[in-house]
């Protein structure tokens, strides 16, 4: 169906969510690492409306706060008594543009697609409708409005769940409060709402029965997954959405040629990017913008924030890595600590137990394990001996380190910031290091051995005689 454009749309984001028994405002709450409201606006921007506006009432200067770098005008709802009042307080907003169709939609139903949004705006456009509105069918109704219909099949009116009668809770079809309004219509059923029902409130879904009985055309578009209706009320609702947007995004991985080897475990976020031919195994945890590429393996047990990782890299068991970048052939873990600003260059390999911080490992170098490096420049081809450190920090500030291409260093070597070790140059094993060290130079500091012959004898013996007195 095409639609006609411009249309505008109005997000109700005004509730406390009483039930979610939190101090943050409901449309705040974070499920698969967006909060609620983004979750609509992501479904709700594809679509190109104009005017966005977002009413706001409980803790409207956080929400407003929230999403202040963003094309959205707000409107302030207080007190709440409603959808239906709601609505009223954006009359203004909303009678500018008359001519324009008006999609409503609540802050809290992040399981919507944009598809089905364009499906209802334009079949509203299409079949010059008054209102049209979305529903579902579902098994188990619950607290949601019910459509109820004319024996014709079209839509009479709704009826809140507390306000139903037996008859009309026994329906199956409820209402996902998402709607397409022809302004004028809305506007003057808006006028005549009362709060005669058992919340003593004005509700938006009486708008529906009045346009109808004025004789407006009433259509509704029944989601093809009910869950899209499914709104957040409690804090049980927010993980159970948390975990159906997390198997969504699941399934379209898998749709696109990416391994994932365990359904139950593995979360990769909503701006995160995995090509065909990765493989995810369990308990991955892709987080941010990052990015894994083609023939890359990640898991079991890792987190990722913000990261790319390079083609055919790997990311060994329990890792964590993030504000990083990884690259082509690289391997990391298993047990490693990537920290932020660090770069692990191609082919090149980062060990158990090793800790990076805003450090360069540049291309075929590796610190296989046991090490600290932070603020470290690496160079090609260097091999990082078991339990080096770089002391970057003296307590005040951070120092760099440096190390040429091709250098070795040693076991349990120190290098203590600011130093440099030059190109193809040897630290020798329980070095401490506090001077530059020349291209294809040996440093060694540490003490000379001492061997004293039969000292560990005599002292048994010592002992032994002490303990028959």
């Amino acid at each position: 169906m095409v639609r006609e454009a411009p249309f505008q749309v109005l997000v109700l984001a005004a509730g406390k969510g009483t039930r979610m028994r939190s101090a943050r405002a409901k449309v705040l709450h974070t499920a698969f690492e967006l909060p609620l409201l983004e979750h609509v606006l992501r479904a709700v921007r594809p679509l190109a409306p104009s005017p966005l506006t977002v009413v706001v009432g409980h803790q409207a200067e956080q929400v407003e706060q929230a999403f202040a770098d963003t094309d959205l005008a707000f409107v302030q709802q207080q007190p709440q008594r409603g959808t239906g009042h709601a609505v009223q307080t954006a009359r203004e907003a909303i009678g500018r543009f008359p001519e324009r169709p008006l999609l409503v939609v609540s802050g809290d139903t992040p399981l919507l697609r944009s598809e089905t949004l364009e499906k209802l705006v334009s079949m509203h456009c299409a079949r010059r409708a008054s209102v049209t509105l979305l529903s579902a069918e579902i098994e188990d109704p619950g607290a949601y409005g019910r459509v109820v219909r004319s024996k014709a099949g079209t839509v009479e009116r709704i009826v809140e769940a507390v306000d139903a009668s037996p008859e009309e809770r026994a329906l199956h079809e409820v209402n996902a409060g998402i709607y397409v309004f022809d302004v004028p219509a809305l506007l003057s059923a808006l006028a005549l709402l009362d709060d005669r029902n058992a919340q003593g409130e004005l509700y938006l879904t009486d708008v529906v029965g009045r346009i109808s009985n004025d004789g407006g055309i009433v259509c509704a578009v029944c989601a093809s997954d009910p869950c899209e209706a499914l709104g957040v009320n409690t804090l049980e609702e927010l993980a159970l959405a948390g975990d159906m947007l997390r198997r969504r995004r699941l399934r379209a991985l898998l749709e696109s040629g990416v391994v994932v080897e365990d359904l139950a475990s593995v979360c990769v976020g909503p701006d995160v990017t995995v090509e065909a031919d990765a493989i995810l195994r369990p308990f991955t945890m892709l987080e941010g913008h990052s990015y894994v590429a083609a023939g890359s393996r990640v898991g079991p047990f890792v987190r990722l924030v913000n990261c790319t990782v390079g083609e055919s890299a790997e990311i060994l068991d329990h890792c964590l890595l993030r504000d990083s970048s990884i690259g082509a052939g690289a391997t990391v873990g298993p047990f490693a600590h990537v920290r932020p600003e660090s770069v692990v260059g191609a082919k090149a390999k980062v060990g158990n137990f090793v800790e990076l911080k805003k450090t360069h490992l540049g291309d075929g170098s590796k610190a296989p394990h046991l090490s600290y490096l932070g603020d470290s420049t690496i160079g090609p081809r260097v091999n990082v001996g078991a339990g080096t450190i770089t002391c970057n920090y003296d307590g005040t500030h951070k120092h760099p380190t440096r190390i040429g291409a091709g250098a070795f260093v040693g076991s349990h070597a120190t290098l203590v910031a600011p130093v440099s070790v030059g190109a193809g140059a040897y630290v020798a094993a329980g070095s401490v290091i506090t001077e530059d060290v020349p291209d294809d130079a040996l440093a060694l500091g540490r003490a000379r051995q001492v061997t004293k012959p039969g000292w560990a004898r005599r002292r048994r013996e010592s002992l032994t005689r002490e303990e028959k007195r």
